[in-house]
């Protein structure tokens, strides 16, 4: 392996007295003999499929500061060192120096470079940064390609954001490029994500020759939402089409099996998968697992799974997460600590399930247990296993801790942001909660929607009306976040508590929605608490137009009308339920023990 000192050396002594590079081709060379005599593993990290040099930030930007020597030189510094040294920053979370190198790329600029950006910005879930750079990118000289609309439709889609997912489809379409494969297939699987299946078969259907690969999601789009006969009618479509089946093409299949009505079906697949071989793919084999767990047919699942002589991580994950779709938490626990005995490693992903399981339980014992062994394996700066632990210690009553959790991670995105705000929220701890929102807009990034939620919430939990009013505010005007029905719910809930009924009621006379049932009962519920039957009448009217079969609001007003002794109208309110027969459900209580 090349070390610091010989880069340096061999950098500074291709530089002619000018400060240009002598051979522009050295720099390159070099870069790739240090990755050429890196690990195997940081070698295929750096490879060209798209994958981060890993360098340190230090030597990157060393690198970086012979390209920008480089680049006053007659010759044209090497396009495929500037790609490297801005996936480089972006792995490092250095974006900014990742843009800067974007910007001084000569036009046009590779697509690749805009991609790599692109992707950096997805992995953080920063849909809007992701979005502008594709703008610039279409306003720019340099095309989008395939994989540029490919990546943008994929961060639509784990960004939860269907309006902007078709508004990017529109984009492909003008633009010729929806009928290609790579976007077909990110179209087909970011569709079936949101679960937009029916949107995802028209641009399946509107494909001239789908490949494999596309049956096959179009089959798992089916998956997603357990619609096990479209999905069997998809797979023997294929068959006709002339298309031959392989180990993906079954579990996709197999994956539409839900419920226990399906189970026969499932188990003719699992047929089909033993006489034709199908079977010996540790994916498939793990499939049928996670079948037979989900459809409630435990023994088979787990018989299954003994009978396999070398069980890798993927059907030990199936039978994890079956144990915990059916609710088996500790039981899903204890089959993660034998898989631990065994030597396997487990992957972010179920570590996450299992974290998700100790949050159910609510045992604190379980989720430090599991945070320990994460603090092992290194794997608490994973963004999808730190944001479990936040989760899980929040729900198991220790926010402190979860808070502790986000601290420790040194780049972090939206969604982690959301998570910790929320959860200290939830918890009463509203001043901490402003204090992560400011150093959210220290990083660079913009709260949204969800994040202005987890902090009206939060001045909910503790009655402060000063401080919520200065965050819808800034919502609206500073952040320019579209106001929605949840905001107001906590406003109108907000003024409430505080006595401020008629100013409750002015807010949602201005509101620029129609107020749904939420905003009305939110204020029903201050006229209860402050006892104010005049303005709980009016309010109880609007709720009764909306929501007529809902019996809540009618106990609500004749509790109301009982606290200022008005008997003959709780009377009258109580027999209006009893002629429509409206039944309020009755409250149920589950007190769980916390072990500590």
């Amino acid at each position: 392996m090349f070390s610091s000192s010989v880069v340096s050396f061999t950098c500074t002594s291709e530089l002619n007295k000018d400060g240009h590079f002598k051979n522009q081709k050295m720099l390159t060379d070099t870069l790739h003999g240090m990755r050429g005599n890196l690990p195997s593993a940081a070698a295929a990290a750096a490879s060209s499929n798209g994958a981060v040099l890993p360098l340190s930030l230090s030597r990157t930007k060393q690198l970086h500061a012979r390209l920008v020597l480089a680049s006053h030189s007659p010759a044209p510094a090497p396009a495929d060192l500037r790609l490297l040294l801005l996936r480089s920053y972006a792995a490092r979370g250095d974006l900014a120096s990742a843009r800067r190198l974007l910007d001084e790329a000569p036009r046009p600029s590779s697509p690749l470079l805009y991609n790599a950006l692109i992707r950096a910005h997805a992995r953080r879930l920063d849909l809007a940064a992701a979005l502008a750079l594709f703008a610039r990118m279409r306003r720019s000289a340099t095309a989008p390609d395939a994989h540029s609309f490919a990546c943008v439709l994929r961060t639509c889609a784990d960004c939860l954001r269907p309006g902007a997912l078709k508004v990017v489809h529109g984009v492909a379409s003008s633009s010729g490029m929806s009928s290609h494969p790579i976007v077909g297939s990110a179209l087909v699987s970011g569709y079936a994500k949101l679960g937009l299946v029916d949107d995802a078969r028209r641009v399946f259907d509107g494909l001239r020759e789908p490949d494999l690969v596309l049956w096959n999601s179009m089959m798992s789009a089916y998956g997603y939402r357990g619609m096990w006969n479209d999905g069997l009618q998809m797979f023997s479509a294929m068959r006709r089409a002339g298309e031959q089946p392989d180990g993906y093409s079954v579990v996709a299949l197999v994956s539409c099996f839900w419920n226990p009505e399906a189970l026969e079906f499932g188990q003719a697949v699992h047929g089909v998968c033993v006489k034709g071989g199908y079977d010996s793919g540790h994916h498939v084999r793990s499939a049928l697992v996670s079948m037979y767990m989900r459809s409630g047919c435990m023994e088979s699942g787990q018989s299954l799974f003994h009978n396999l002589p070398d069980a890798d991580l993927v059907t030990w994950s199936s039978l994890i997460t079956g144990l915990l779709q059916t609710g088996k938490y500790m039981e899903s626990f204890d089959l993660f600590r034998q898989m631990c005995f065994t030597g396997r490693r487990p992957d972010s992903v179920l570590i996450s399930s299992v974290l998700s399981a100790c949050a159910s339980t609510t045992a604190i014992s379980c989720t430090r247990e599991v945070h320990c062994y994460v603090l092992r394996l290194g794997a608490d700066k994973d963004i999808t296993v730190s944001s479990s632990l936040m989760d899980a210690y929040a729900k198991c009553g220790f926010a402190e801790l979860g808070y502790w959790v986000f601290r420790q991670i040194p780049y972090k995105n939206l969604v982690m942001y959301n998570t910790v705000i929320s959860n200290l929220g939830y918890h009463g701890f509203a001043t901490k909660a402003i204090e992560v929102l400011d150093e959210m807009v220290n990083d660079d990034l913009r709260p949204d929607s969800a994040t202005f939620s987890g902090l009206l919430a939060a001045c909910c939990h503790v009655g402060n009306l000063e401080q919520g009013w200065k965050l819808f505010r800034r919502m609206r005007d500073e952040f320019e976040v579209v106001v929605e029905m949840e905001h107001y719910v906590y406003m109108v809930r907000l003024l409430a508590t505080s006595g401020q009924l008629k100013e409750a009621y002015d807010l949602i006379q201005t509101m620029q929605i129609q107020p749904d049932c939420g905003v009305w009962g939110a204020l029903l519920w201050g006229c209860c608490v402050h006892r104010d039957s005049s303005l709980g009448r009016i309010v109880a009217e609007k709720l009764f137009q909306l929501s007529p079969d809902k019996a809540a609001y009618r106990v609500m007003l004749s509790n109301l009308y009982a606290s200022q002794e008005m008997w003959w109208d709780a009377e009258e309110v109580r027999d209006e339920l009893s002629k429509e027969e409206m039944y309020k459900n009755t409250g149920i209580s589950w007190v769980g023990e916390v072990q500590k």
